[in-house]
């Protein structure tokens, strides 16, 4: 038996313990693992390498992957779709699992249900948007990383009396915004679930300068978008800040709006790519070894189009189907537990 393992999409903390999970699992079994780099793009290059238990000696603390990744879109041309064909049979391999987030998955659901490809998947993100499963790994990381640069934050914006605002991923929804905020103590949190309106948010800051607390602390995610009655934005702004390619910048433009509104100074600190680097929590690590091992036990099951999944405390099957078919927003539960502690 052959399977291989490929990573795409964007890095995130996490990846390389799934890759020694499946190995591990796999090379007990005496089935030959082989690892395709740089993603979907090393199945249609053939770019592929025989994993074996050498390959996965101390990387279980190692951000990043050992495969490399890419955002490579297999699905982008018929000669693309017929060359990874060509080596997925020409490899022999009896599945692959796919690590990824929502375009990942997207084109590997596409592959098991118009091409017969038998596929698997894990889901990884740091945005935690991939639904059918309670967490995906990657995300803890991103909040510890968030949690610990507003922690850092707060003593220099009290010495300064400033708002520091910080701005942070999770491309479409507030999970990271949500949750970094609340273990930071952060004084106002803005998603994308739910436009802000400016004249809110100044006066709860200006609320808290009275009140005699000079400083506060705004997490802001990258899509996060002013109320439509409140717009602060040019027309130029607004389409340079939410291009769909690229987010990023709503953090500069809400510290300028909040400095002209309040007086008060404000600065920035967008966390940017940090949030995806490192080495990854004991949560992540644990809950990457857990979708790896059961990916494999899916391909050795022939559950395929279906991936890992975290249910509460147990790790199970969801359908690839479930998994793209829309973005799983913010909590609500989560949005108010930060909203008691704004301003």
């Amino acid at each position: 038996m052959r399977i291989g393992v490929l990573t795409g999409g964007g890095d995130c903390p996490g990846l390389n313990a799934a890759i020694r999970a499946i190995v591990r699992c796999a090379l007990a079994d005496n089935v030959a693992v082989l690892g395709i780099r740089n993603g979907f793009r090393g199945l249609v290059e053939n770019d592929i390498v025989e994993l074996t238990r050498a390959s996965v000696i101390g990387i279980l603390p190692r951000g990043g992957t050992i495969l490399g990744t890419s955002r490579f879109n297999p699905l982008k041309d018929e000669q693309c779709l017929q060359l990874l064909k060509n080596n997925f049979a020409g490899h022999r391999l009896d599945g692959l699992i796919i690590v990824g987030g929502e375009g990942s998955l997207s084109a590997a659901r596409d592959l098991w249900r118009n091409h017969n490809l038998k596929l698997v998947g894990i889901p990884k993100t740091i945005d935690n948007d991939i639904s059918g499963t309670d967490f995906t790994f990657g995300f803890d990381t991103a909040v510890s990383i968030v949690t610990d640069a507003i922690d850092r934050l707060h003593s220099t914006a009290e010495s300064h009396h400033r708002v520091m605002v910080v701005e942070v991923m999770g491309r479409h929804t507030g999970w990271i915004a949500a949750y970094g905020g609340i273990a930071g103590g952060a004084d106002v949190v803005l998603v994308p679930e739910h436009p802000f309106r400016i004249s809110r948010v100044c006066e709860l800051l200006a609320s808290r300068k009275k009140e005699g607390r000079a400083f506060s602390i705004v997490v802001i995610a990258e899509d996060a978008h002013p109320h439509p009655d409140e717009v602060f934005l040019t027309a130029d702004q607004y389409q340079a800040l939410y291009r769909h390619d690229r987010l990023g910048g709503i953090g500069e433009a809400l510290a300028a709006e909040i400095e002209r509104c309040t007086g008060i100074q404000a600065r920035v600190t967008k966390l940017g790519y940090v949030q995806r680097g490192g080495s990854p929590t004991p949560f992540d690590r644990i809950l990457a070894t857990r979708f790896g091992i059961k990916a494999y036990e899916m391909i050795r099951r022939g559950d395929f189009g279906n991936m890992a999944a975290l249910k509460g405390n147990r790790i199970v099957a969801a359908s690839l189907d479930e998994a793209v078919g829309e973005l799983k927003r913010l909590d609500e539960e989560i949005y108010r537990v930060a909203e008691v502690f704004f301003g």
